[in-house]
């Protein structure tokens, strides 16, 4: 599989309709796609328009995979990109924290 990062714009008016989406989308992976995604970790972006948008990475066999995880779910999937190269310079901060306490 490859890893890809999908932008999602606006898709969500409050932190309910996210998390709401977040188990349809877990579970639409887990149970319906096990073989073709993956979701590895999300990123909650604060929109200029006050929706929460998200930048999303995933493991999919391919683009396609992508857009029916997104169809399935119900959610836009149209922003999707292959990742070529992970660089990582540092640990996201949330989890430096946790690992430290």
């Amino acid at each position: 599989m490859e890893l890809y990062a999908i932008r999602r714009r606006s898709a969500w008016a409050n932190a309910e309709e996210l998390e709401k989406a977040a188990g349809v989308s877990a579970k639409v992976g887990n149970e319906e796609m096990p073989d073709r995604v993956r979701w590895i970790r999300s990123y909650v972006v604060a929109e200029p328009d006050g929706r929460l948008g998200t930048i999303c990475i995933y493991q999919a066999r391919d683009i396609d995979s992508i857009r029916e995880h997104a169809r399935r779910v119900g959610m836009p999937g149209d922003e999707v990109e292959a990742i070529a190269k992970t660089v990582v310079v540092r640990s996201d901060p949330e989890e430096a924290a946790q690992a430290a306490g």
